[in-house]
This record gives C-alpha cells, sequence and structure tokens, in this order.
C-alpha cells in the first residue's frame, strides 16, 4: 500500500472558482448536463448530505443570483438509512435511484459505469470511536468501493471527498495515490478555504511567514480539522511552498494557559486573532471589551492548542478556545512586516450556511473541468496533523516527530475562496 507514495511531491494547477467561467463554458459546449452519483454515510436535516448533496438539486447563490449547475443527480448510496433520512424524499422529488451498493449507484442501472462525477460524503452516523477520540467514519471503504468500479469498468470520473480524506494516515495516502494511479481528478477538504474572510485577505504568494496562528472553537476531531485547514490554505502559499511537518505537540487545559502566560504562542498574533472574532465573548457590563487573562481562564472551561513545526523551520498554532469565541481566526508574522496579517474566516448561520455552496461550487468547477481547483495535498497533510495531535494528546501531550507528514507540494498562486 504504502509503495505509492512517490506522488507527495506534486504540483497543482489552480483554477477561480468565484465565477465559474470554465464550468459554464464546458456545459455550453457540450450541450448535456453531467451525470452525478453520490455516495454518503447518512443524509438527514443539517447532516452534511442535506448541506452539500442538495446544492446540486436545487442550486445555489453565486454572485447575486441563483445557479443551477449542469450536473444532474441520478443515483445515490447511503450507508446508514435513520428514521429521519431524506435520502428517500429527495430521490422521489428529483427522479434519481438510491441503490443498495455503491457498484449499483455507479453504474445506474447499468453494467458499467455510468456517472460524470462522484459526491463523496462520508460525515454523520453511528460509527465507532476509537482510544485517542477518532470517530471511525468510513471514508477509505467508501471511496474503495468507488476505485473497485473504476478499476473493473476502465473508466474514472472525478471525486470530492468532504472533510478528512480518512482518519488512518496511510489509507489518506492510499486515496491520493490512487487517484493518480487511475488518473482522475481529486478534491477534498473543509469549507473553511473557500468561505469568505473579513477583510477579503490573502497570504502574498511567496511570503515568508515567521509565525502564524489560528485560534477558533469546537470539540477535537471534527472542529480542529476546520481549523487545521484554516491555517494550511494561508500556510501553503509561503516562499518554497509546503515543505512538510515535522513534529506537534498537543496541549490542553493548564498547559495552554502556561504557554499563553509565558509568551511561548505569540501573544500580537493571539491578540490580532481575537481582534477579528466576530463573536468574541463579553461580560454583561460591556458591549466589547478586549478579554483580560483571569476573564479567558473564567470562560474558557478547556483550552487545546496544536503547535506545529514545518520542515523548513516555520512554527504555528492552532487553538480551540470555546466559550471565547465561536468561529474561525488567522493571524500570521510576515518577515518585514510590523503588523500581523489577519482575517476572520466568515461562516454564514444555520440554516443556509452558504458555505458549503463556495465548497460546492470548487467540486462543480473540478466536475465540469477535470481540473482540481486546489491541491488534495493540503487535505491529506490536515488529515494526518489531526491523527497526530490527537495521538498526542492521549499520549499525555507529548511531542511527537511526523516524519510520516512529509507532504510536499505547491499550491496554485490563484486564490479560489468566495469574494462577492
Amino acid at each position: 500500500m504504502l509503495d505509492r507514495r512517490g506522488f507527495l511531491q506534486v504540483g497543482a494547477v489552480g483554477l477561480p472558482a468565484v465565477l465559474l467561467n470554465d464550468a459554464e463554458v464546458f456545459a455550453k459546449r457540450t450541450g448535456r448536463k453531467k451525470r452525478m452519483a453520490i455516495v454518503t454515510t447518512t443524509w438527514w436535516y443539517r447532516s452534511h448530505a442535506w448541506h452539500m448533496a442538495t446544492r446540486f438539486l436545487v442550486g445555489y447563490p453565486l454572485n447575486g443570483r441563483w445557479h443551477h449547475p449542469d450536473i444532474e443527480v441520478v443515483s445515490a448510496y447511503v450507508d446508514q438509512i435513520k428514521d429521519n433520512d431524506l435520502s428517500r424524499r429527495r430521490a422521489q422529488e428529483h427522479g434519481f435511484t438510491v441503490y443498495p451498493t455503491i457498484a449499483e449507484a455507479l453504474r445506474n442501472g447499468t453494467d458499467k459505469l455510468d456517472v460524470d462525477c462522484v459526491l463523496l460524503i462520508g460525515e454523520h452516523g453511528d460509527y465507532e470511536v476509537n482510544e485517542i477520540g477518532q470517530k471511525l467514519y468510513p471514508r477509505y471503504r467508501l471511496f474503495n468501493g468507488i476505485t473497485d468500479v473504476f478499476r473493473e469498468d476502465g473508466r474514472s470520473v472525478p471525486v470530492f471527498n468532504d472533510k478528512h480524506l480518512s482518519w488512518n494516515f496511510e489509507w489518506a495516502a492510499d486515496m491520493v495515490a490512487q487517484s493518480k494511479e487511475l488518473k482522475f481528478p481529486l478534491l477534498a477538504g473543509s469549507s473553511l478555504p473557500v468561505t469568505w474572510r473579513m477583510p477579503s485577505v490573502e497570504l502574498p504568494y511567496g511570503a515568508e511567514v515567521e509565525e502564524a496562528m489560528v485560534v477558533a472553537y469546537g470539540p477535537k476531531d471534527i472542529y480542529d480539522f476546520h481549523a487545521l485547514e484554516t491555517l494550511q490554505c494561508m500556510m501553503e502559499r509561503r516562499k518554497g511552498g509546503e515543505t512538510g511537518v515535522r513534529s506537534i505537540q498537543a496541549l490542553e487545559g493548564p498547559a495552554v494557559w502556561q504557554h499563553l502566560a509565558e509568551k511561548k504562542w505569540s501573544p500580537k498574533l493571539f491578540e490580532a486573532c481575537l481582534s477579528r472574532s466576530q463573536t468574541l465573548s463579553q461580560t454583561d457590563e460591556y458591549s466589547h471589551r478586549y478579554p483580560s487573562f483571569d476573564l479567558m481562564k473564567q470562560l474558557v472551561e478547556t483550552p487545546i492548542g496544536y503547535q506545529l513545526e514545518y520542515n523548513d523551520g516555520t512554527r504555528a498554532t492552532m487553538m480551540l478556545m470555546n466559550g471565547l469565541v465561536q468561529d474561525f481566526n488567522f493571524a500570521a508574522k510576515l518577515k518585514g512586516e510590523s503588523e500581523p496579517l489577519s482575517t476572520c474566516f466568515y461562516l454564514p448561520p444555520n440554516p443556509n450556511v452558504v458555505y458549503s455552496a463556495a465548497l460546492m461550487n470548487n467540486a462543480e468547477t473540478m466536475f465540469m473541468t477535470g481540473k482540481a481547483p486546489y491541491p488534495v495535498e493540503r487535505t491529506l497533510l490536515t488529515s494526518g496533523m489531526v491523527q497526530t495531535a490527537l495521538q498526542s494528546l492521549h499520549l499525555g501531550q507529548r511531542k511527537l516527530e511526523t516524519p510520516h507528514l512529509n507532504v510536499t507540494y505547491k499550491a496554485s498562486r490563484a486564490s479560489t475562496f468566495f469574494r462577492s
């Protein structure tokens, strides 16, 4: 399995996804809609399938108009059908079939692959949790069900994988290796890198980054992934491109406060992140006040911090500060700049969550053009970061060397986040 890792030193071609120009030109040229199969763990109100698959059934807002993808959902496979299942209702409403196996969904009632693209959503559902706190979503199993059909039928189509590639880094690496072996574009990851930013800034391509930080919120193994994708979509643009990660140490509770108090993590970057937050917690007697250290300790019951050292020596910190913020905020110290570059990655509220439209806009671009807008190696790396950080916590907050995270790649110069 692991002998496929020669793929790690790669380049990526970037396509601006905001206007979807390439996809729209392709649709007009071919004169027909592409056919999609949806493969998902489960499908119910506010599940990821509800957020994302529905975009290809009813469209989504794009640049002040309602955009309807030139893609027709023709089939689906649902791994766990619950009492509150929506897949069968959506199938009846929109004229597609929910099949009992992945192979049948991809062949859509025929004996050969009969779709042009696959939307893989391996989030939500009843699955086991391992000893380090990872929920064992079957993304690798579902992915292999897809690639088995590709091999048997001698044809491959683009695949989008929601969130992590796999909870197991070796499996995640194999997913990317299979996409290269079978020659199909693979896109993956979080909505955070492609959602709006306040302000709408990008890390300058080729900038020298001295240190970076993300202050976010949410549970481990779920939102730490989003926060690390927030970090990585910026860090991959630094001078020299992505070099991989040398070590990770995860801290929890008092150790986080100690690092902040001793200024082991940049106070200026921490302040910049909090100053960008749209959800900074306040006491009743103030409308907007920068929290004191004592107040932060009152607000945040269990702070979590991941300290990353990249192979080129760059340092970065990810913090989950539940009770202090409820958004994702990035800051970086660039060489030669006195003030940090900082921004808030904006997530519109439920139930509309248009940031999933931003993600599906990028997936649609790949489905229509056959080219991934940004490198899947970003999500390969962040998948491994999450697993290693949780291992670090499980092993008593030990610093872990990460030679397996020598994932090197070049990000595209073009940006793919929403601006309008």
